[in-house]
C-alpha cells in the first residue's frame, strides 16, 4: 500500500478574484506560497517518521511552484512532472469569473461548456495519473505528495467516496491536504482536509 497526500496549489491572483483557470498557466501570489509552505509544514509532522518522501506535481506553474517549496521544506528530491494530474480544462469558461460561469452556463457539474473536458475523462485521467505515481515509485517511497488542483483533486475525493464528498457548496481550498491510500489499482479516501473518513462497516 502507498499513502498518497493530495495537496491543492497555493493561491492565485485568479484565485482570489474567483476567477476559472483550468489550463490557463497563472503562477501563484505570495498568498499562495504561504499557503504551500504552510501545507509543508503540516506534511513535515504528519510525514516526520515515514520514511522516504516522494514529491510529484501537476505540468501546471501553480502547481510545480507549490511543489518544490514542500520538496524543499520536507527534504525532498525535485518533484517529478506528471502532466496528468493538470486541472481539467474548462473551454471557453477559462477566465471567467465564477457568478459569470453561472449566469453563462448554469449549474457547475452540468454545465455543457464548449470546450471543456468532460468530468468522466477528468475522472478516468486522475485515477490513471496517480496509479502511474505510485507504481513509479515503487516500495522505495513509502508516502507521496501530489500537488494538483481543485476540480481535479474534487473528482477524485468524489470517486473514492462513492460521491459522499465534497458535500454539495464545499470549495477545495489552497493549500488543502487530502489523504489517500493506493493498493491494488484502487484508490481509498482516508481523510478529507485533515478530517479522518470511517472506514466501511
Amino acid at each position: 500500500m502507498t499513502d498518497l497526500y493530495l495537496v491543492r496549489h497555493g493561491q492565485t491572483a485568479w484565485n482570489l478574484e474567483r476567477r476559472i483557470q483550468g489550463v490557463t498557466d497563472i503562477p501563484l501570489d505570495d498568498t499562495g506560497r504561504e499557503q504551500a509552505r504552510d501545507a509543508a509544514l503540516a506534511l513535515s509532522e504528519t510525514l516526520a517518521d515515514a520514511g522516504p518522501v516522494r514529491v510529484v506535481t501537476s505540468d501546471l506553474v501553480r502547481a510545480r511552484e507549490t511543489a518544490r517549496i514542500i520538496a524543499e521544506v520536507l527534504g525532498a528530491d525535485e518533484p517529478r512532472v506528471y502532466p496528468d494530474l493538470r486541472e481539467r480544462a474548462y473551454g471557453e469558461a477559462e477566465g471567467a469569473l465564477v457568478d459569470e460561469f453561472r449566469d453563462r452556463w448554469g449549474e457547475w457539474h452540468i454545465a455543457q461548456v464548449p470546450g471543456a473536458e468532460p468530468w468522466d475523462q477528468l475522472r478516468a485521467r486522475g485515477i490513471r495519473g496517480l496509479l502511474r505515481v505510485a507504481e513509479d515509485a515503487g516500495p522505495t517511497a513509502t508516502s507521496i505528495v501530489a500537488v494538483s488542483h481543485g476540480g481535479m483533486i474534487g473528482e477524485l475525493i468524489r470517486h473514492a467516496s462513492d460521491g459522499a464528498l465534497p458535500r454539495p457548496g464545499e470549495r477545495i481550498g489552497n493549500g488543502s491536504l487530502h489523504r489517500f491510500a493506493v493498493s491494488d489499482g484502487a484508490l481509498r479516501l482516508i481523510s478529507y482536509s485533515g478530517t479522518p473518513i470511517a472506514a466501511p462497516a
